[in-house]
């Protein structure tokens, strides 16, 4: 027997009483044949009797699997008629080295001899598995029965196919050498049932994949005549499941030269395709690209990825079918979301998929069930292939009967009239037709239903319609009839207004031509009528944007000067009320949005704008020149007793407490009044006046009331001029750095310096920072000379860190502008600054006043934090002149605390008790304190003792130029420098 040896493994004892020594020798056999049997597989297998009656015998849960780990196998066989149990071994014939061994027994208790088959199916869908599927292969590579001939194997492209012969009263027990892990199914048949059984099938699946070929070439067909790229994406899919339909069939292998078995890549590949065709055809065909832009990015990443999966089936074909097959399952429940949302929208494409559609869900479900194992019976795989035809069958029929739905017009097949006809019914416009000769007016139905008019009411002679004509357009309207007729010539192109059911007007513009007849007089006008309504509404409204205040609704700088235009007009032509202009400034405002946001800014102006509307009477005009700036044109009171009680009833109106989320906010204002002389003059002009009058009033420190007088005007200008002196004064770097030591207060010795500016006017001399910072600040110009003091006081500290001795420990304070904090340029800024200067970490301080940290402490926390992280110091500077909290100066992220000079100048008996509090305070929170404005012995003695860290003052050194800073170091000894 091929490559198997038969032993005999049954002992029968004899009943004779054995010696002691004989005793001994048996029961040591014992014990060995009980070891060998441990070492070998267990128990004998339950054979299985072979009925004579049944055509197909299923074989699979009666199989026992080994995996020996080598290229042989002992098996016991299954006990024959004798009852004797033996044992078979088997060596591997195919390529495996350790194949997986499937072991199973069959018994003919017949009388006759029994020819069968064993077949074990390449493929089956059942129970193949969604994610890792198995993809079929050559599932046995031979089969050794215990007794008789090796089975023959039979030639099937589907299936391993081997015919057996059992004798009659024989139990044989079969090993088989498998080539993969799995055996999906094993089953006996009789020859001819197996025949028959081949021949039905191969009958269903010709039927099958002639109507999937015809289909497929159907559809290709019909995208050539009709040109829809509907009908290429359909045929796509078509094909796509004609190549699937082909690989399952096994017609492939008759076609190529393909091995048995070994069409993974070819399954795995033709189920991604299905996918990817099944996304084209939705795209396609529901339009995706036209109702947004995210459907076509959405589609072109799921094909991108479904295209990578053909990759990965060269690499394992098992994971690309995975994937596609759960691509599948989310492509039918999103694509079934997608097709039921659109047909909420009323779109007939998606409406008319909805029942392919749902059938296609059935599909997936009861292929889900049957890749699972739930549906385990051999006609479900060819029912799906039959119902996949089908969805493509559906599909087909229902993208040709939207495509051939639409008739002559869809088609493009009219006539010129009637293209015009379908150009009026899609611009909307009405048509208007007036018989001149028997004076009846026709139009359509749309004018009178946009009207909420009966029928037929606006068809008659022409002089019916001046009854619903607005009265101010009934004689034009008349007048360019006549014109028309009399003239001969001509086109009537007119705007009016017609009185609609209700009482309201409605915009209409009529476009006509006359036509002459033989005798050259006009016999009718023709032309159509079109609703304009909307866009004269958005014209007004576009006006009314134009001269108002998109906030407050009140009218803006330009009409506010045209307003004051006319009045001043009409003072000088007939003596009216002369003009009284105020300009309203609220105090601080900038603080309100910073602190509290801009949304409740703009509810404080609407607040505002409201007290103010009511102090005025009819004739006088409230305006919103800019930002928190408001205009009166007071024309009804004229006495300078009353204008002034209308100024302070104005001051109070808006320092009255404005309510918001159960806090108070109060406001003052800067207001500036200009009284008309009854002169010639420009209402700009007559503006800039009371603007020069509240800037005074502002500069005297708000909350106050000026009328402006001429002296005013020359220190506008005055302020205007220091503004443009400030200007040039950057661009030809006039600005100078000055440098103030700050001295360690322990050694007396220079530890750092403040950077302040200085500017030598080349007329006005020295101006003093009091009198150009603020001017910077107004003009906006503080941000660049803060630029430009940090710019080169790093550049100086650099310079004096690399050549001084002991220069690398010297620090430098650069004072921050509140513009500059809120600017995010800020980080850049100091950045920029560091990386050019490589200063030693910390060195540069950034110096921040109280008051400005605590006006946002939030956000300035933030800014401070990512200043520290760039390399920066951060000194809060004044400390102590404010209205801080002591929570947010732990939160800020500070290393030196500046104690204002006002603590050391001033008096009372509770000044040394605040400054040892505010040095307790700083030294238990980690930072170094610097006190400002030591100017004798006694103030340093004072601040030595309180544990200051530094102290600055004119005591140890005025600001001074880099240069005189050279010069004291070179002056001192190594020693003291060191």
């Amino acid at each position: 027997m091929a490559d198997g040896d038969i032993r005999d493994g049954g002992t029968r004892g004899r009943r004779s009483a054995p010696a002691a020594l004989l005793g001994l020798v048996l029961a040591l056999f014992v014990a060995l044949v009980s070891a060998i049997a441990a070492a070998v597989p267990a128990a004998a297998m339950e054979p299985i009797a072979v009925p004579t009656d049944i055509d197909a015998l299923e074989l699979t849960r009666a199989v026992e699997f080994y995996r020996e780990g080598s290229d042989r196998i002992q098996v016991s066989t299954a006990p024959g008629p004798d009852g004797i149990v033996r044992r078979i071994e088997v060596r591997a014939r195919g390529a495996e080295t350790a194949p997986t061994w499937a072991v199973f027994a069959l018994a003919n208790n017949t009388d006759e001899q029994l020819d069968r088959l064993v077949v074990a199916p390449h493929f089956r869908l059942s129970g193949s598995g969604l994610i890792w599927p198995d993809l079929g292969a050559s599932r046995i590579a031979a089969i050794t029965p215990s007794q008789g001939f090796a089975p023959e194997r039979q030639t099937s492209p589907d299936a391993d196919v081997f015919l057996i012969t059992l004798d009659p009263g024989t139990v044989v027990t079969f090993v088989a050498e498998l080539r993969t892990e799995q055996l999906p199914q094993i089953t006996l048949w009789t020859p001819n049932a197996y025949k028959d059984n081949v021949n039905s099938y191969t009958l269903y699946r010709g039927i099958v994949l002639g109507i999937s070929g015809l289909l497929a070439l159907f559809l290709t067909i019909l995208f050539v005549v009709k040109g829809s790229m509907m009908f290429p994406a359909t045929a796509a899919l078509a094909w796509t499941v004609l190549a699937y339909l082909c690989i399952d069939f096994g017609f492939w292998n008759k076609v190529f030269n393909v091995q048995l078995g070994n069409d993974q890549i070819y399954r795995a590949g033709s189920e991604v395709m299905i996918a990817v065709t099944l996304v084209i055809f939705l795209y396609a065909y529901l339009n995706l690209n036209r109702w947004h832009f995210r459907y076509s990015q959405v589609v072109l990443i799921t094909l991108t990825v479904l295209g990578a999966l053909l990759a990965v089936a060269f690499y394992d074909p098992s994971i690309a079918s995975g994937i596609a097959r759960m691509a599948l399952a989310v492509l039918g429940v999103l694509g079934l979301l997608l097709i039921v949302g659109l047909a909420f929208h009323g779109y007939d494409r998606a409406i008319m998929l909805i029942p392919t559609w749902l059938i296609f869900i059935a599909w997936l479900v009861g292929t889900g069930l049957t890749v699972s194992g739930e549906l385990a019976n051999d006609i479900v795989q060819p029912a799906l292939s039959g119902g996949l035809v089908l969805l493509v069958l559906l599909l087909g029929f229902t993208v040709m009967q939207h495509a051939f739905a639409g008739g002559p017009i869809a088609d493009g097949l009219i006539n010129d009239a009637e293209r015009r006809a379908l150009a009026l019914t899609g611009a909307g416009d009405v048509i208007w037709d007036w018989d001149v000769a028997r004076d009846r007016i026709y139009t359509s139905a749309e004018a009178e239903v946009s009207l909420g008019l009966k029928r037929g009411t606006l068809e008659g002679p022409a002089r019916d319609w001046l009854e619903i004509l607005h009265p101010q357009d009934r004689d034009r309207f008349r007048a360019t009839l006549d014109a028309v007729v009399e003239q001969r010539r001509g086109r009537i192109g007119q705007s009016f207004r017609l009185r609609a059911q209700d009482g309201h007007y409605l915009w209409f513009r009529l476009r006509a031509r006359p036509i002459l007849g033989g005798d050259g007089e006009v016999i009718r006008c023709v032309g159509t009528l079109l609703d304009i309504t909307d866009a004269k509404t958005a014209q007004e409204r576009l006006l009314h944007d134009a001269v108002h205040d998109n906030l407050t609704g009140l009218p803006n700088r330009e009409l506010f000067l045209d307003r004051l235009g006319a009045a001043m007009t009409r003072a000088q032509l007939d003596g009216s009320p002369r003009a009284a202009v105020f300009l309203i400034d609220i105090d601080r405002f900038r603080q309100v949005n910073e602190s509290l946001g801009l949304a409740v800014g703009d509810s404080i102006l609407l607040t505002v704008a409201r007290r103010l509307g009511r102090l005025l009477q009819p004739i006088d005009s409230l305006a919103r020149i800019d930002g928190d700036h408001f205009g009166i044109i007071l024309l009804s009171e004229q006495t300078p007793d009353r204008v002034a009680a209308f100024a302070d009833a104005v001051r109070r109106a808006i320092r009255a407490a404005i309510a918001f989320h159960e806090q108070e906010v109060f406001l003052t204002s800067s207001i500036g009044i200009a009284m008309h002389d009854r002169e010639s003059r420009d209402p700009l002009e007559f503006l800039k006046d009371a603007e020069i009058a509240t800037a005074y009033a502002k500069r005297l420190g708000g909350d106050r009331i000026e009328t402006f007088r001429p002296s005013l005007r020359s220190g506008a200008n005055d302020a205007f001029t220091l503004e443009s002196d400030l200007r040039r004064a950057l661009e030809r770097e006039e600005m100078q750095v000055f440098y103030q030591p700050i001295v360690r207060i322990e050694t007396r010795e220079i530890a750092g310096f403040e950077a302040l500016l200085r500017w030598d006017h080349p007329k006005r001399g020295r101006i003093s920072p009091l009198d150009f910072i603020p001017a910077a600040e107004r003009s906006g110009l503080i941000v660049q000379l803060g630029l430009f003091a940090l710019d080169r006081a790093a550049r100086q500290l650099g310079q004096w860190q690399q050549s001084l001795p002991g220069g690398e420990a010297l620090f430098m304070s650069v004072n921050v502008s509140s513009r500059q904090l809120l600017r995010h340029d800020l980080l850049n800024d100091v950045k920029g600054v560091l990386s050019r200067t490589s200063l030693a970490k910390g060195s540069l301080k950034l110096e921040l006043t109280e008051s400005l940290v605590m006006e946002n402490p939030e956000f300035a926390a933030q800014m401070l934090a990512r200043l520290r992280e760039l390399g920066a110091g951060i000194s809060l500077d004044d400390f102590g002149t404010g209205y801080s909290s002591l929570s947010y100066l732990q939160r800020l992220p500070i290393d030196t605390l500046k104690i204002d000079q006002s603590f050391l100048k001033g008096g009372g008996r509770n000044r040394m008790t605040i400054l040892r509090a505010i040095v307790a305070l700083a030294h238990d929170l980690g930072l170094e304190i610097v006190a400002e404005g030591a100017e004798s012995e006694d103030d340093a003695t004072e601040l030595t003792n309180l544990g200051c860290d530094y102290v600055q003052g004119y005591f140890f050194g005025a600001p001074m130029s880099a240069d005189d800073v050279r010069k004291q170091f070179e002056k001192k000894p190594a020693k003291a420098r060191a």
